[in-house]
């Protein structure tokens, strides 16, 4: 039998959606650097907390400062009104407090690809190497 979702991950998932569309469409902030990418959000058992998870894409430094700590404080300072909007647009007694925090598992995947590529090709190298020693 398929396992039930929770309603902690039912109102996560909605708020993920909803929050992607609110951060392209209403965050106008230039300080919030490239593409922001929603990639998860774990809402607390009574609904009063969610931990936004982020990316972003083509973020680049300005005037010498972390463009993801930066981006990171832009989205943390507007999540008074991020909450609101989600008000409207969710059915919710009450809508929890945002919290965003950077999700390193797409940096982590890209590296753990790259290793495994590099293996693969070295590994064709020496199976090279010895089938030729063979003949």
């Amino acid at each position: 039998m398929a396992k039930e979702f929770s309603r902690a991950q039912r109102i996560g998932d909605q708020i993920q959606r909803e929050l992607a569309q609110l951060i392209r469409m209403e965050i106008k902030d230039p300080r919030l650097g490239g593409l922001v990418t929603v990639t998860a959000v774990e809402v607390s058992r009574d609904a009063s907390h969610a931990k936004v998870f982020v990316t972003f894409m083509g973020a680049e430094p300005i005037d010498g400062v972390d463009s993801v700590a930066q981006s990171l404080k832009v989205l943390n300072d507007a999540s008074g009104f991020l909450r609101m909007q989600l008000g409207r647009a969710m059915k919710l007694r009450s809508v929890p407090n945002l919290r965003f925090h950077y999700d390193e598992s797409v940096i982590r995947g890209a590296e753990l690809s790259a290793l495994i590529e590099r293996a693969v090709s070295e590994d064709r190298l020496h199976g090279d190497d010895v089938t030729e020693a063979k003949e």
